[in-house]
Parts: structure tokens; C-alpha cells; sequence
């Protein structure tokens, strides 16, 4: 019995030898025949890796609107607000309302082209509010000469309220790498006082960071004396004095009887 299981194992390994030898040959046949594929069809291959990026990266874009031209507030997703991400954008006017901005989407080669293709160019600007800041007359006229039409500046959005965002506007100096705020410098020459921060919970982180910056721009004005915070000279103020002096005044209207 011993003799005839051994005969048996021997008669049966040949076969089994000949099939582990096909196997191991097939992996190595089906590797060759995509290599050899793929050399044929160099071009093809690269054309279809390429659309494959191409196409993962506009689903990318999309989905993070990345290259989304916004024609009003509403159109800019919640988590832009949350995360005070900031827009570029280019000045389009100046008006009572605030600023007309028109937003201006990041480019990309070849990409930007595929998805603005079908879209309808335009210029629907943007109402912006500077956040945290009242203007006075001087400081609106200020900012009309500052901010020029057509120039570029940044937007970090701080909250919105129905069509109007309230941001940190930026923009860059002749000559100067880094840009400055608005909103600071307004403050910082005396044509504007502090205001409330729209949309922004006051016990919040962000708030009292906003508060502090605008603050202390607001007291180097002050204590400069520029613009609101500019004190009247001696002389301005006793020549007020006896303006509105009731004898003045009465002295005055007998004159012009006379």
C-alpha cells in the first residue's frame, strides 16, 4: 500500500507541475500584452491620462467654486462666509450705498476657458460695506479718490446681510509688497468712527480680533487730532463763541436793517 500512494504522487506531479507552469505564465502574458498595448498607443493613453486630470480637476473646481464668477451676495456659499475667505475683485463705483465691486474669479489656464465657455459674461458688481466703520462725508469723498474705477482689491468677507457683504477691503500701494486695509486707514485719518460689526455675534472670537484692530487705528487719529477728531484752534473757537452770542446776533440783524 505504502508503494503503490508513492507511485500514485509520482504518476500525478508531472500534471500538477505543468499546470503551476501555465499559471505563472499567464500573470507574465497578460502584463506583457497591456505593456506591449500600451507602447502602440503611446498617444492615446497620455490623451485619455490627460482628459481624466482634466476632468477631476473641473469637478474639483466646481465643487469648490473655485473659479465661480459671483454676481451677488447671496450666490457666495455659506462656508465662504464662515471662513472669511476673501475675493478679488475690481472697483466698478462708489456710490451712498457703498462699494459696486466686481468680483473677479481666480484664472486658470485651459481650465477657466472650459467653464466660463458656455456662461454669459457679466458685470453685475458686488455691494460691499466696510465693515465695522462709519464713513463721514470727508472719508466717502476720500474713498472715491482712493479706490479709482477698474482698480484691483481684495475682499475679506466678514459677514453678509441680505445683498450687501460687510468686509475687510485691501488694496495694494505703488511700490509697497504688501497691501493695506481700507477700513484701518479710513480710521487712521480721522474720516470715520468705529461701528457696529454687522452679522458678527458680539461675544465672538472674531469679533473682539476686528474690534481690537479698528480700535487702536481709531485712537492714533484721535490722538492726532486728524480729521473728526481735529480740535478747534483758539481763535475758531472764540470766533463760535461770539457767533452764536445772542447780543451778536441781535446786533447784527439791527445792522443789516440799517
Amino acid at each position: 500500500m505504502p508503494e503503490s500512494s508513492r507511485e500514485t504522487e509520482s504518476e500525478e506531479s508531472p500534471g500538477s507541475g505543468e499546470q503551476r507552469g501555465r499559471g505563472s505564465q499567464t500573470a507574465p502574458n497578460i502584463v506583457t500584452l497591456i505593456s506591449q498595448f500600451a507602447d502602440d498607443h503611446l498617444t492615446l493613453v497620455r490623451n485619455i491620462s490627460t482628459g481624466l486630470a482634466v476632468a477631476g480637476v473641473i469637478v474639483i473646481a466646481r465643487s469648490i467654486r473655485l473659479v465661480t464668477k459671483f454676481q451677488a451676495a447671496q450666490e457666495i456659499p455659506a462656508h465662504f462666509i464662515e471662513k472669511n475667505v476673501s475675493l478679488r475683485g475690481r472697483v466698478h463705483s462708489i456710490t451712498d450705498k457703498g462699494l459696486e465691486v466686481e468680483h473677479v474669479p481666480i484664472y486658470v489656464p485651459v481650465l477657466s476657458p472650459l467653464l466660463s465657455k458656455h456662461n454669459v459674461v457679466s458685470t453685475s458688481p458686488l455691494l460691499v460695506h466696510l465693515a465695522g466703520v462709519e464713513l463721514t462725508p470727508e472719508g466717502r469723498a476720500w474713498l472715491q479718490t482712493n479706490l479709482a474705477p477698474a482698480q484691483t482689491v481684495w475682499l475679506k468677507i466678514i459677514s453678509r446681510e441680505d445683498d450687501i457683504l460687510h468686509c475687510l477691503v485691501s488694496q495694494s500701494r505703488k511700490g509697497v509688497l504688501w497691501s493695506h486695509c481700507v477700513n484701518e486707514e479710513a480710521l487712521r485719518l480721522g474720516l470715520a468712527r468705529r461701528a457696529p460689526i454687522a452679522g458678527v455675534p458680539p461675544d465672538s472670537h472674531l469679533y473682539w480680533h476686528l474690534h481690537k484692530r479698528l480700535h487702536r487705528a481709531e485712537v492714533k487719529a484721535e490722538r492726532k487730532g486728524l480729521g473728526l477728531w481735529k480740535e478747534e484752534t483758539l481763535w475758531e473757537r472764540a470766533s463760535k463763541a461770539v457767533r452764536d452770542n445772542a447780543l451778536f446776533r441781535l446786533m447784527k440783524r439791527i445792522f443789516k436793517r440799517t
